[in-house]
């Protein structure tokens, strides 16, 4: 008799990024890198560079430089020869922004980090409504975005990020690999969830 429950995904590997790694993690081929591994899985620096529009020289350097931080790691098993195979050493990357404040050129890496999230979201968003016709109604109602306006201290603002992190791990945990086409629901696809919250603009307060 088949099995048509989804396994759940074991707990994601986190690392809570130091100095020396949010400095090597701060370009933007290395961020796409670590994502790119995250989401595919293990590959090889060719397969990596063929994926990311680069050349295999640039993939191997960056691959190095984030293995040296222990950001990328070696899969032993799927190496042969002279081909390297490589594998993301964690699932999460966490941090705090005043983990920095003390080191100048690690605040400037997180910062730059920090905006390379939000061109991330920028591009993702106008890649969905450039191709959001071709999409079944019940995707493009799913897809998009809310907001709510509220006044709160920082201290509730961690406590409400914490329990929405906790709804959207459990989500992960019961979905099955971001790129697996394996899935109970055949209508499942791979989708991207960011979590947000700044100020409200000056005069809306």
């Amino acid at each position: 008799m088949a099995n048509d429950e989804v396994t759940p995904r074991p707990a994601p590997r986190e690392v809570r990024i130091d100095k020396r790694q949010v400095r090597v993690l701060a370009h933007p081929l290395r961020m796409r890198l670590v994502g790119a591994l995250r989401v595919k899985g293990p590959a090889t620096a060719t397969t990596l560079a063929e994926l990311l529009g680069t050349n295999t020289g640039a993939t191997s350097y960056h691959l190095r430089q984030l293995a040296e931080v222990g950001l990328v790691i070696e899969d032993p098993d799927r190496g042969s020869g002279r081909q390297r195979w490589w594998q993301a050493a964690h699932d999460v990357t966490n941090w705090e922004p005043t983990d920095f404040d003390d080191d100048p050129d690690a605040r400037a890496a997180i910062e730059w980090i920090q905006g390379d999230q939000v061109r991330l979201l920028v591009e993702t968003a106008e890649r969905w409504f450039a191709s959001q016709h071709e999409w079944s109604p019940a995707w493009r109602d799913g897809f998009g975005m809310s907001d709510i306006f509220m006044t709160i201290p920082p201290a509730r603002l961690e406590e409400l990020k914490a329990e929405v992190w906790q709804v959207l791990e459990r989500y992960h945990r019961e979905a099955g690999p971001v790129d697996s086409a394996d899935s109970v629901d055949q209508e499942a696809r791979p989708v991207q969830v960011f979590l947000a919250a700044y100020p409200l603009r000056e005069g809306l307060q």
